[in-house]
């Protein structure tokens, strides 16, 4: 296994970490297996975001054995409330949620503690002034955090991340679909912004940490990728390593099946590794592929098309995490965003709980939920889905 520096810090992280996005597919022993399989195989950096809540357990498992050999990103912004992933700035649930990951751990501390997908100006501006910024600075003085992180889709994001002086590691979508050159004519602009900034991770000593290597699988397969060619997972693993500042890459795995994979990279000739086919590679339509390049803005509503596009790509490859970070954007295709209370997953409570809760509670937790609607962006807030044929009619 190849290692590199934290700038901040100087601790040795391993090139190659593990995703947890799709753990859940595995039975628990899988997934045990699995984490413990790359840590024996020099594995030291993992993500512990995962789609749901059954791979906390068993993955808590093998990291309690080697602890002192690991590097776990927690994130703060992630709700499992209703055992599902969801989202959120809510800072008594971020940090809530936070506390609960560290004690399924079975630590007092996570080695970076992540301030979570933040993809919009708005959902920064509640992380900073709403209490979650504040509480991670405290952990982080008190050696609860270690180092300070973040994860974003968003390029700009990324610069105000960095400008806070306080980051050691950013988590990042990176890979040759979203990396268009400044001569590819699919890639004016944003591509060379793409480049700047991963320049300007590694002049303020920030990292980068892979996400999304592959493009959520797009890369893999001819059929899906932009470039009518399927990469490799080691070419794909290469590519993300040689952009400037990048530590480590995070693809995501199942289980072993997955795992054996990706650790083909480490014994990998030079001649697997290469990526130079790129240069001979273009896209086979641009009318039917949409390769995230921002030509087609700016949107008059404020639609960020290409994360929109992004987003929708990855979730219908299987990524429900994507999902739900397209549906927590704050502008939507021409339609009205509508929050309705019971049920939600916001609420994460079953109709069984719900049904117990005395008449004041019921109001406490709808107001609540209504807030964070309101909060994350929603044209209008419902109590119920009897609701939504009025106010359908009455937004005709």
């Amino acid at each position: 296994m190849e290692y590199r520096v934290l700038p901040h810090g100087g601790d040795k992280i391993s090139v190659i970490g593990l995703g947890a996005g799709s753990l859940h597919e595995s039975d628990p022993a899988e997934i045990e297996r699995t984490v413990e399989a790359a840590i024996e195989a020099g594995i030291n950096h993992f993500d512990y975001v995962t789609t749901n809540d059954k791979p906390f357990e068993p993955m808590a498992c093998a990291f309690r054995r080697h602890r002192d050999e690991v590097h776990l990103q927690v994130h703060l912004g992630a709700d499992y409330r209703g055992h599902a992933y969801a989202w959120t700035t809510d800072p008594d649930v971020a940090i809530s949620e936070f506390e609960q990951r560290l004690r399924t751990l079975g630590t007092d501390y996570a080695d970076f503690g992540f301030i979570h997908c933040i993809d919009e100006d708005a959902d920064l501006d509640r992380v900073m002034n709403g209490g979650i910024w504040d509480y991670a600075l405290r952990q982080k003085q008190a050696g609860v955090i270690r180092h300070l992180g973040f994860s974003t889709h968003s390029v700009r994001i990324a610069r105000r991340l960095i400008a806070t002086g306080e980051m050691d590691l950013g988590m990042f979508s990176l890979n040759p679909v979203y990396d268009y050159t400044d001569e590819s004519e699919y890639g004016k602009g944003e591509a060379s912004d793409r480049a700047a900034l991963y320049r300007e991770f590694e002049r303020a000593g920030v990292g980068i940490s892979v996400m999304k290597p592959f493009a959520g699988g797009q890369l893999l397969d001819a059929a899906t990728s932009p470039f009518g060619r399927a990469l490799t997972r080691v070419q794909c693993i290469r590519y993300a390593l040689d952009r400037p500042g990048v530590l480590i890459v995070l693809p995501g795995v199942r289980g072993m099946a997955d795992f054996d994979q990706i650790l083909a990279y480490v014994d990998a000739i030079p001649a697997e590794r290469d990526y130079a086919v790129l240069a001979d590679l273009a896209p086979e339509s641009r009318a039917a592929t949409c390769v995230y390049c921002n030509h087609c803005q700016p949107c008059p509503r404020g639609i960020q098309i290409g994360t929109v596009n992004k987003y929708y790509d990855l979730a219908r490859l299987g990524d429900e995490m994507a999902a739900e970070h397209c549906h927590n954007l704050g502008a939507h295709a021409g339609a009205t965003s509508v929050g309705i209370i019971e049920g939600s997953s916001e609420m994460a409570l079953s109709e069984a709980e719900y049904a117990v809760l005395d008449e004041v509670r019921r109001e406490e937790v709808c107001a609540r939920v209504a807030s964070v609607f309101r909060a994350a962006g929603a044209d209008a807030v419902i109590r119920t889905m009897a609701e939504l044929p009025a106010l359908a009619r009455q937004a005709a």
